[in-house]
């Protein structure tokens, strides 16, 4: 009966966020607390909601338990809608009761801003901010073939991405001259609008909408200002957010002009019973619609009500985010129009479509905002030379242009401990030594103190760098192992497997794993692995000796595309590639895959690796797919491992009249040697004819290119999230120098690589570089050459098809059967046409 009452409404991000604060400070010995939350769902993770239609459901994205909370002694009340607040009787008032308070705290947030348009109530017309939103355009939806979002800024290409994972034809609508205008320039947003645009996603900016009424040929018809016309099933708001202070405003707390919740540097309100954070809160004139500041103002509401000495000076509002797919990061003044005599540096590449701005100050010294469109790589090192105020080098531009020798880097030593690592949790990097000096010893220990790395994740990479430096500075040995089963490294695993023979899984883990982790605590406790060490271990025993991966002793370790040897996708289908080496084809194959295509109603594509893509295959029909396309002459293209996937090329001196060497000819005889190689990450080869690079080698991992004195040779480039370019490693090889070089090179990476590590990432963590690797290649300065040449020739020697392997073994066919004891298909795949093909509906 001694305790205060704390009643906080709202429970959202920052609403739990303050009770986690406030259990850290043991407020719950002084206060009774009761929290109320009027969506159904306990607190969840707003920041990755638009998961929520790519597999993640409610429980998955929650933040904690009702169990949680009571606990801790904490009064939870979901689904219970807060009316008004009655300041004169010191109580809250809910649909069927009146709950008195000695201090309260306003968490309620913000809602979504739709505009005043004629029409805006229409059926169909939602808004994307809740899981409820989100049930409901996925219900609206159903019967739907095109969406349109209205707002171009963060929250509505957010959507966009949603209604299209949905299966929608997409456009976004925006008021602005260009998509996320708070956050790009006029150059920024020509290359978002381009990456966008090629995602399928149309663009309309400098559209402002007159009115939304009945369609012709869709439920809405959207008409402009200049009378133009869109026509769409779905209207989905997403043009920016408003503070919910209606409750505030009803009961005569001071409220800003243009809204808001008014607070001092404490979160206290007009009232100083009453606190406010998060979305809701007017700080400075200044409403925060970023987690990472609601998280620091539910820190200083917990320290004042708790009676500590934190307050709230404003926050960052530099992001990095990723969009459709499109990486955009601002900092500070990325505009720079906010601080007189502000110099920029720009970089465009529309090739490989990347932006990057700086805003310096007038001497150059000091880095005051940044911009990057297509590629955050750079964002942590910029962001640690805006935040701690770093001298900029001689040359800031050095800092956004394509990394080279002279490039300078910023290591963890380099920051001070002043740096912020964790903006989501205002972690730095003194917070992070304090807890490595009062006793912690891994990243894991240090997450669990201090919070960081849990909100978004942005920071983990450069969080991992800092808690592995500074534990080598203390004499702490920085564990590498590979997981928790095995006090060893990828590469020592390998070193393992090959010196003693080991040939399965089970005999690795028994002489060299440990018992610890997954509540293995005894030396007699089951031994199973995990996620990460099978797949891991599976790849080197092939990489070793080869066997059939399908062999009982190996399948357990396999992922889901290497157990059944084709790609998952979606709906549950597969998708079925078989090699065709060098892109080169018969009409006669070509025809047996359009038949096999047809018969089995597989939508059909064709790769960027010059391959047929079957997709749709079901589980039950994979064997007989496969025992088609062998018939005919086809076998696996590993498009399902971490292997030699494709060998791509141009024509070559066959055809072109351009072409030095026959590319084709190199290209397939590339492909037959090292297909069905296992590595530590995919492998993609090409071969040009000439210079002109039609094939586009310089972007693999193995890049040949043709000389009239033979071929050059190119190394450890790659496509995908973070694209390389290769590095020119040897010059005029000829065909066998050619091929012992490739030999030596991908054998040795094979070795020594870590797990899932591209041979870009390999060959930049190599100490010594790329001469360094040269050395070992090129001129055996480890002695090791004979032995990879040997070891590449054993993989050679023992290939063998997985397809065949299987369909020749009666008990491996077993497995490929949707239900165990049922024979039928599974009745939960449902297709529909698109563009005369079959897609998941």
């Amino acid at each position: 009966m001694s305790k205060q009452r704390l009643i906080i409404i709202g429970n959202g991000m920052v609403g739990h966020h303050l009770v986690e604060q406030l259990i850290a400070c043991g407020a719950p010995r002084d206060y009774a607390i009761t929290v109320f939350g009027e969506e159904r769902h306990i607190a969840y993770d707003r920041v990755h909601l638009s998961e929520y239609f790519s597999g993640r459901d409610a429980d998955s994205l929650a933040l904690a338990s009702a169990d949680d909370y009571a606990a801790h002694g904490i009064d939870l009340r979901l689904h219970d809608t807060v009316t008004a607040i009655d300041r004169d009787a010191n109580e809250v008032v809910t649909e069927s009761d009146r709950h008195p308070y000695d201090r309260l705290v306003l968490a309620t947030g913000s809602y979504p801003f739709v505009p005043p348009i004629p029409g805006n109530d229409r059926e169909k017309c939602l808004v994307y901010r809740t899981l409820d939103d989100l049930d409901a355009i996925r219900e609206a939806a159903e019967d739907a073939t095109t969406g349109v979002v209205v707002g171009g800024g963060l929250l509505g290409l957010e959507a966009a991405n949603a209604l299209r994972g949905l299966n929608l034809d997409t456009a976004v609508v925006e008021f602005a001259p260009r998509l996320m205008p708070m956050q790009v320039d006029a150059e920024g947003g020509a290359l978002l609008r381009e990456k966008i645009e090629a995602l399928g996603v149309q663009v309309l900016t400098d559209r402002a909408t007159q009115r939304i009424e009945a369609g012709e040929t869709s439920f809405h018809r959207m008409v402009f200002q200049d009378d133009k016309m869109l026509e769409t099933d779905l209207i989905v708001f997403s043009a920016g957010i408003r503070p919910r202070d209606q409750l505030a405003r009803d009961c005569a707390l001071e409220i800003g002009e243009r809204g808001g919740v008014v607070i001092d540097d404490r979160c206290l309100t007009s009232d100083p019973a009453i606190l406010a954070v998060g979305e809701v809160a007017l700080w400075n004139q200044s409403i925060f619609g970023l987690v990472a500041p609601g998280y620091q103002m539910a820190k200083v509401a917990a320290a004042t009500l708790t009676e500590g000495d934190a307050t709230f000076t404003g926050a960052d509002m530099s992001t990095k985010l990723k969009l459709l797919g499109v990486d955009v990061g601002a900092i500070g003044d990325a505009h720079g129009d906010r601080t007189p005599g502000a110099r920029t540096f720009r970089y465009l590449d529309e090739l490989k479509q990347e932006y990057r701005k700086l805003v310096v100050s007038s001497d150059g010294k000091k880095l005051l905002g940044a911009m990057l469109v297509g590629d955050n790589a750079t964002y942590d090192t910029l962001m640690q030379y805006y935040a701690n105020g770093l001298a900029l080098p001689d040359d800031p531009a050095s800092l956004i242009l394509p990394s080279s020798e002279g490039a300078p880097t910023l290591g963890p030593d380099a920051l001070p401990d002043t740096a912020t690592l964790c903006s989501c949790h205002n972690v730095t990097k003194g917070d992070v030594c304090a807890t490595l000096d009062a006793g912690a010893l891994d990243l894991a220990s240090v997450k669990d103190e201090t919070r960081a790395s849990t909100g978004c994740g942005g920071c983990a990479a450069l969080l991992k760098s800092v808690v592995d430096h500074e534990l080598a500075a203390r004499g702490v040995e920085v564990d590498q192992s590979i997981c928790e089963h095995f006090a060893h490294t990828r590469q020592e695993l390998y070193s393992l497997v090959r010196v003693e023979g080991i040939k399965t899984f089970s005999e690795l883990l028994e002489k060299h794993g440990t018992t610890a982790g997954h509540g293995l605590g005894s030396s007699s406790a089951p031994k199973l692995g995990c996620d990460i060490c099978k797949p891991a271990v599976a790849s080197i025993l092939a990489a070793c000796f080869n066997e059939p991966i399908t062999d009982a002793a190996h399948v357990p370790l396999q992922d889901t595309n290497d157990t059944f040897m084709a790609n998952m996708q979606k709906n549950g289908t597969y998708s079925v590639v078989p090699r065709i080496p060098g892109g080169e084809i018969t009409p006669e194959k070509l025809i047996v895959l359009g038949e096999v295509g047809k018969k089995y109603g597989l939508y059909t594509k064709i790769t960027g690796g010059q391959r047929v893509d079957l997709f749709g295959a079901q589980l039950h029909q994979l064997p007989d797919i496969w025992g088609e396309l062998i018939e005919a002459g086809f076998e696996t293209g590993h498009a399902y491992g971490k292997a030699t996937r494709t060998v791509k090329s141009c024509v070559g001196s066959t055809w072109c009249r351009y072409g030095v060497q026959d590319s084709v000819g190199m290209a397939i005889r590339l492909e037959e040697r090292y297909k069905g190689l296992r590595s530590p990450h995919k492998l993609k080869f090409a071969v040009s004819g000439c210079t002109r690079e039609c094939a586009e080698a310089q972007s693999k991992d193995v890049g040949v290119i043709a000389t009239e004195h033979g071929w050059n040779l190119y190394v450890c480039g790659n496509g995908g999230m973070r694209p390389r370019h290769a590095e020119l490693f040897a010059t005029d090889l000829d065909d066998e120098q050619l091929i012992r070089t490739i030999d030596r090179f991908l054998m040795f990476y094979i070795r020594t690589a870590d797990r899932l590590q591209r041979t870009s990432v390999w060959r930049e963590n190599l100490e010594g570089g790329l001469d360094y690797l040269k050395d070992v290649v090129l001129d055996d300065s480890l002695g090791l050459g004979d032995e990879l040449e040997a070891q590449m020739q054993h993989v050679i020697d023992t290939y063998e098809c997985e397809w065949a392997n299987t369909l020749s073994n009666p008990e491996k066919l077993k497995r490929f059967r949707t239900f165990v004891n049922d024979s039928r298909p599974d009745p939960d795949i449902i297709a529909t046409e698109e563009r005369g093909q079959l897609r998941p509906a």
